[in-house]
């Protein structure tokens, strides 16, 4: 079994940035690919960017490209979302979520994540 739980959401102007983190708690030692997504209120949940498991891949969605980064830290099972230059449309929760089918990959497909977090609240004021 698999435990993800995200921090780092707030309130922040336009322009300004956020650093998510999200910790896995395994109860076997096994490797996983990890994903953010997140859901604005009356859409649907987005892809916002995945990483593998020994971080040589990454993907990001276009809208937020050159602005967001994901990285990963395995020693402590934690994986971050570097949120910069926000946008009032980056408004949603946050989630992330892994995969421990294909660790190999960076997965932009919300059907292939087996684990979810809680979701973080990110608010971008104007």
């Amino acid at each position: 079994q698999l435990q993800l739980v995200e921090s780092g959401g707030g309130l922040v102007q336009a322009g300004g940035s956020l650093r998510l983190s999200c910790v896995a708690s395994l109860d076997t030692l096994r490797p996983y690919s990890v994903g953010w997504f997140r859901q604005a209120p009356g859409r649907e949940r987005e892809f916002v960017a995945a990483i593998n498991w020994s971080g040589s891949k990454t993907a990001h969605s276009d809208s937020v490209k050159d602005r967001f980064t994901i990285s990963r830290e395995n020693a402590k099972n934690t994986v971050y979302l570097q949120m910069s230059g926000l946008k009032s449309e980056d408004t949603a929760i946050y989630y992330c979520a892994a995969d421990i089918d294909q660790p190999w990959m960076a997965d932009i497909a919300v059907e292939n994540y087996d684990y979810w977090g809680q979701g973080t609240q990110v608010t971008v004021s104007y």
